[in-house]
């Protein structure tokens, strides 16, 4: 992460320079609308120094931004700026100054990141690594857990009406992409998922409200246009809270396997015909 910048001591900067070039050049008067021009008149142009400072600041957020590994909240961004600013404001200035580049600022989980213009994600397929493809069951499993978080292995294979092996899970959370939350309130406390930070980032999502809706997946094909008449789609929510039938992991689950994984199943997924388990 970049140092702390201290503004106040940029302005002093910009007003020194000003000051030397004024002095460097006798008897002649500095270019009307420069930064010197703005700060040696007799009477202080207030309206050019705010512009200066401003543009000061919204380099810093260029800075910062460009040189961090992952995307920034305001927060940590208005760390390196002075006490009050608004952060929010300046962010909308920088992507309205990068919306017609070959790179954009935009939100990403709640966060604030540079990423190629996506008119021009062609130019670098060929740099892209392949990455590993999900298998079918993953991908609906990963589904179920965004948009019915928390939710259970268990409540998983009810919804998918087949048996959810070990390696399904693994593998989701090796990607990132999904979590465990915490443990249900019920016999056995079994384990409760969700999806992360990761998972917005991968897929472009400020947030999980921001997954299709019902008009949108029957529009593009995913469902089928004749779904009963009582169907109703999760309104998806990935609240960082436990909920209230939610107890907190215990400090050493946190980062090791899924207690409630079955060792004996393998990595794939069980005959699709079989049903899950009463």
């Amino acid at each position: 992460m970049p140092p702390k910048l201290n503004l106040s001591q940029a302005e002093q900067a910009a007003r020194d320079a000003a000051d030397g070039i004024a002095a460097s050049q006798p008897g002649s008067e500095p270019a009307a609308g420069s930064p010197a021009a703005a700060l040696s008149e007799p009477e202080f142009n207030v309206a050019a120094l705010a512009s200066i400072d401003r543009r000061a600041k919204l380099r810093i957020l260029e800075a910062l931004l460009f040189a961090a590994k992952e995307p920034l909240d305001e927060a940590t961004i208005g760390e390196h700026l002075n006490p009050g600013e608004d952060v929010a404001a300046l962010l909308a200035e920088l992507a309205a100054e990068f919306a017609g580049r070959g790179v954009n600022l935009v939100p990403v989980a709640g966060k604030w990141a540079f990423r190629t213009a996506t008119d021009l994600g062609y130019l670098l397929e060929r740099y892209r690594v392949e990455e590993r493809r999900l298998s079918r069951a993953a991908l609906e499993t990963l589904a179920i857990i965004a948009y019915h978080q928390p939710v259970t292995r268990a409540e998983i294979e009810e919804i998918r009406g087949v048996i959810t092996s070990k390696g399904t899970l693994d593998v989701l959370m090796e990607t990132g992409w999904v979590r465990p939350r915490g443990r249900r309130r019920a016999p056995g406390k079994p384990l409760t998922y969700g999806t992360s930070e990761a998972f917005l980032a991968a897929f472009g999502f400020q947030s999980i409200k921001d997954l299709p809706g019902l008009a949108e997946l029957k529009g593009s094909g995913l469902l089928d246009a004749n779904l009963p008449p009582d169907f109703i789609m999760p309104e998806p929510s990935d609240a960082a809270g436990l909920m209230a039938d939610e107890l907190p992991l215990a400090e050493e689950e946190e980062d090791g396997p899924a207690p409630d994984a079955d060792p004996s199943a393998d990595e794939s997924d069980a005959d699709p015909d079989q049903s899950a388990p009463d």
